[in-house]
């Protein structure tokens, strides 16, 4: 490799690029991991837009030595998507579905298109992919051909390579390759060409051609039954065709010698891939737990014998790590007891009579074993759910609190199915000799179990535990010729020992496709073959000083800042496309760019931080898009909340560089608001005049198209006073405090004044609390005052906390601030606990009235009416959904439907700013304003946010209500 690529090297290579080329600091750092323990920095990050631009890509690499490393999603946990040279990033703009023959059951994509979102198209013509990652809804076919992925699914149908028709490739010296089935005489004809694809064909069959050859690969590589095996490149897969088998009639396939191969053969241009007709629509699980791993493997390949369609273990270490994350929380309530581990057995059946049979002669093996203590079967969205659980255990291992983790080195260890008893016996020892307590999870029913030792890779003896773990563990899988990489690849961390599973000569000649293939070695290198070290260029420094970054904001539960940004591990769950379920990242999803994703803002976070520098430019520009919704608050599986960690950089970065006269207009908005709101009618005339309106706009950076909010002027004592008048009489329930937040008390007046009139006719006899939660303070990084919000309302409420009277909000972005950011102020936590604990939204506080029997259809019209929900960003995320439907639904005729509608994209004061005004827009775009623009004017929106019903009439001219005004005309 070249020391150095010049300046003008670059500008040639810049000059003619159509897509995007990256050197700035930023885009470096964020792309220098992947999901693995790895970090080195790139060059430079490349956009290709089209063919020609990976042409000149590859042309820059040939005449520089420039190593290119090919990128969709960045979910790899080996390393494959790491090095110093280019790291060409595909995923932005080949996503195409190119050719579709529903009659063949074939289709043609690009590289980045998403699995999840492939299978969204086909499910209307009863089609899918079968292989299933539980990376499934970001990761992409090329990532997947790169892999040789599998999944929960490869018991049923099979892996990647299974599944390549074709492949069309640019070769290292530009040549365009189209690899498919061949037959012997194919082959022939092939190598009959005098260009570099006629000299592969030649080449490999004088490679694998002799019979001693052929002999010593099937006796060294991996079992042929084990059929998860991605030990360096797949030639042992070669010898079973009819062009090196006499007995074979199978035709020869190069384009699955590149499923596997990481990139490191030929870049994918496009890949035509086999589909399968959709299961079974009738589905169940039982779930079989247990009191030890070795009644859990025990029973695995009994239960192997029916017809499964996924068999998954987890352990209780994964299992405790699902207990601390909210949404995992809930879909772990199968669970009876503390098993040490537990098998996820799926059924499909065309038929539920069918699949009660199926169910009925599973738990009569499971009862005949007799190692499982319980064995409930799930049903409907139940196995979604579990489903889901299984697939977060990536993630969910990033929950550990501290700098030990569950590390990627030996995860990926497949064996015959009949071995995987006695290997995890002998595995589970080896550990002990080391002091180890390792986690146990995934395809139990596919031989293979991932297997995570917990080592603290900051300091120098763990990482000597990684290597000396790692050559203990191949030498184990050695002894049961088992494949070492099962799933996730060889990349740096397997790599070095590929020539202890498959022996040097073998391995000499995995080095001479290599060469055949890439003869300047520019292709992905340092994976496979000639690798990189697997114990340096670590994430970490090693025996580093631990930098002490001091914060305003208290992250004492994830043991300081520096480490609650550390708890991302690049697992990629923010990088999931609009389509699919949750709203994780909604800015990442308008753009696109791995730079908006969260995991690029950890990324960034992590590496500044560390060099303690909180108030880089870099940081302002990697967080600049993050709207604070809390999405990943909820969904990421290893519970990086960037919405808290963005006000605290923002804070700093404010005391350092200075608060700007648009933050504190905003911050200070109540303030404003306060003194608007004593002449309302003034205030409004100049918000709504074109001139007025525009020059405060141009003033404080505001969006032109934007609608400015109008003020209103309600004494909600005097009302409240009134109503008490008109209601005491029959309000016979109990005292309720209504928490009159900023937003409501000046601008959401009437949603305000219909909660009292609700809640007095529904009988509850109401106090109301004047308070500033402080949100606005909290989105603008202005802690300090943030702080004092939250000191004046515990003053203020504590009386009425100790009156036993529960406390209700109307704004959700305000109340759940008592839940969420409180508990960050380093004040009283016995105080901010109490107010965490009782304080609720209205329709949750009703919610739990309808459920305990207190409230019915009969106080309600009988009229009937549809209504579509759309909820707030921090209720979906600190909340639930479901309670808002559920007091919608009251009334007895009142259809209620949820939209999934993700974020609106309005954020507070991010969608009036005018910089922000497109995407904040175009997160609109995604789902909700879609969905909202076909609704007929007789169904009603209902959206409890603020800024969702702001963003909603400029997005669409729709006005929307707040359940509360709804229910409260609906009363009689």
């Amino acid at each position: 490799m070249r020391e150095a690529v010049t300046e003008k090297d670059w500008k040639s290579l810049e000059d003619d690029f159509k897509g995007e080329i990256k050197r700035d600091d930023l885009h470096r750092r964020i792309y220098a991991t992947d999901a693995s323990v790895y970090r080195r920095v790139p060059q430079a990050v490349a956009y290709p837009k089209n063919e020609e631009d990976i042409n000149r890509l590859l042309d820059f690499a040939r005449k520089t030595q420039t190593g290119i490393i090919p990128r969709t999603a960045g979910t790899s946990l080996a390393g494959q998507c790491v090095g110093e040279g280019i790291v060409m990033d595909v995923s932005r703009h080949f996503t195409r579905i190119l050719d579709f023959d529903p009659e063949k059951k074939q289709i043609w994509v690009e590289p980045g298109v998403i699995r999840d979102d492939l299978n969204r198209f086909l499910k209307p013509h009863g089609l899918f992919f079968g292989p299933n990652t539980s990376t499934a809804n970001r990761c992409m076919i090329g990532g997947m051909l790169g892999n040789n992925s599998s999944g929960t699914t490869s018991i049923r149908y099979g892996v990647t390579r299974d599944k390549v028709v074709s492949v069309k490739t640019l070769l290292a010296d530009g040549s365009q390759v189209e690899f498919k089935s061949v037959s012997k005489a194919e082959w022939k004809k092939r190598s009959e060409q005098e260009n570099r694809e006629g000299e592969l064909y030649r080449r490999l069959e004088e490679l694998l051609g002799e019979e001693e050859t052929q002999t010593r690969i099937r006796e060294n590589f991996p079992k042929p039954e084990i059929h998860r095996r991605n030990t360096g490149y797949a030639i042992d897969e070669l010898l079973d065709t009819e062009v090196f088998s006499a007995s074979s009639q199978q035709p020869a396939h190069l384009g699955q010698l590149l499923a596997g191969s990481e990139g490191t053969l030929a870049i994918t241009l496009a890949v035509c891939i086999q589909l399968d007709p959709l299961p079974p629509v009738e589905s169940a699980m039982v779930v079989t737990h247990y009191q030890s791993l070795q009644a859990c493997l025990h029973d695995v390949k009994p239960l192997m014998s029916h017809h499964l369609y996924t068999c998954e273990m987890m352990d209780k270490i994964i299992l405790d790590c699902t207990k601390n994350n909210i949404e995992q929380a809930e879909n772990r309530k199968f669970v009876e007891g503390d098993p040490a581990a537990l098998l996820m057995l799926e059924l499909r059946a065309d038929s539920r009579s069918g699949l009660k049979e199926q169910i009925a002669a599973l738990q009569s093996t499971i009862q005949d074993n007799g190692h499982a203590y319980a064995s409930p079967v799930l049903f409907g969205e139940e196995v979604n759910k579990a489903l889901s659980l299984r697939k977060a255990g990536l993630g969910l291992l990033g929950n550990i609190v501290g700098d030990r983790k569950a590390v990627a080195c030996i995860e990926d260890t497949a064996v015959a199915l009949e071995d995987l008893q006695p290997f995890i016996d002998e595995f589970a020892s080896l550990m002990e000799d080391f002091g180890q307590e390792a986690v146990y999870y995934a395809h139990a029913g596919a031989g293979e179990l991932h297997l995570r030792p917990i080592l603290n890779l900051k300091e120098s003896a763990d990482v000597a535990l990684f290597r000396q773990i790692t050559q203990a563990v191949a030498e184990l899988t050695k002894k049961y010729q088992g494949s070492f990489s099962g799933e996730h690849g060889d990349g740096i961390v397997r790599a070095e020992f590929i020539p202890l599973m498959i022996g040097e000569e073998n391995y000499e000649l995995l080095r001479e496709v290599k060469r055949l293939f890439d003869p300047l070695g520019i292709l992905n290198p340092g994976k496979i073959v000639d690798p990189y070290p697997m114990d340096k260029a670590l994430r970490y420094e090693v025996d580093r000083q631990e930098p002490e970054v001091q914060s305003f904001l208290d992250f004492s539960d994830s043991l300081g800042i520096v480490r609650a940004t550390e708890k991302c591990n690049g697992s990629g769950d923010c990088r999931k496309s609009a389509e699919a379920a949750g709203a994780m990242c909604p800015s990442y999803q308008a753009t696109r760019e791995e730079k908006d994703s969260t995991r690029a803002r950890a990324n960034a976070l992590r590496e500044y931080l560390t060099e303690q520098n909180a108030d880089q430019e870099e940081l302002k520009e990697v967080l600049d898009l993050c709207i604070s919704c809390k999405a990943c608050a909820r969904e990421c599986p290893s519970n990086v909340d960037m919405a808290v960690l963005k006000s605290e950089v923002q804070f700093q970065y404010q005391e350092s560089k200075g608060y700007s006269t648009r933050s504190k207009a905003f911050a200070y908005s109540t303030t404003l608001n306060r003194m608007a709101s004593r002449v309302p009618f003034l205030s409004n005339a100049l918000y709504k005049n074109p001139l007025s309106s525009g020059l405060i706009k141009k003033v404080n950076g505001i969006a032109p198209k934007r609608k400015l909010p109008l003020v209103h002027k309600l004494d909600f004592e005097k009302l409240n006073k009134r109503l008490k008048a008109q209601f005491s009489k029959t309000a016979k329930k109990e005292g309720i405090v209504l928490y009159v937040d900023e937003f409501t008390r000046y601008m959401d007046t009437q949603i305000g004044q219909e909660a009292l009139e609700l809640l007095w006719g529904l009988g509850y006899s109401v106090e109301v609390v004047y308070g500033e939660s402080g949100r606005t303070f909290l989105s603008k990084g202005f802690l300090r005052q943030a702080k004092r919000c939250a000191e004046e309302n515990l003053k203020t409420l504590t009386p009425y906390l100790e009156q036993g009277k529960p406390i209700l909000g109307v704004e959700p972005s305000a109340l759940l601030s008592f839940r969420d950011e409180y508990n960050r102020f380093g004040l009283l936590s016995e105080q901010v606990q109490k107010l965490a604990n009782n304080s609720f939204l209205v329709e949750e506080f009703l919610a739990k009235q309808l459920e305990a029997g207190h409230m019915s259809p009969e106080q309600f019209t009988s009229e009937e009416k549809e209504i579509q929900l759309h909820v707030h960003c921090h209720q979906k995320a600190l909340s639930d959904s479901k309670v808002s439907c559920d007091v919608l639904g009251i009334p007895a005729n009142y259809k209620v439907r949820l939209m999934p509608t993700g974020c609106c994209g309005m954020a507070g004061s991010f969608g009036y700013e005018k910089e922000h005004y497109e995407v904040s827009m175009k997160i609109g775009e995604l789902k909700l304003f879609p969905r909202i623009r076909k609704l007929s004017k007789e169904v009603i929106v209902a959206a409890n946010g603020t800024s969702c019903r702001h963003q909603i009439e400029d997005g669409t001219g729709r006005l929307g209500l707040h359940p509360i005004q709804i229910l409260n005309r609906a009363l009689v």
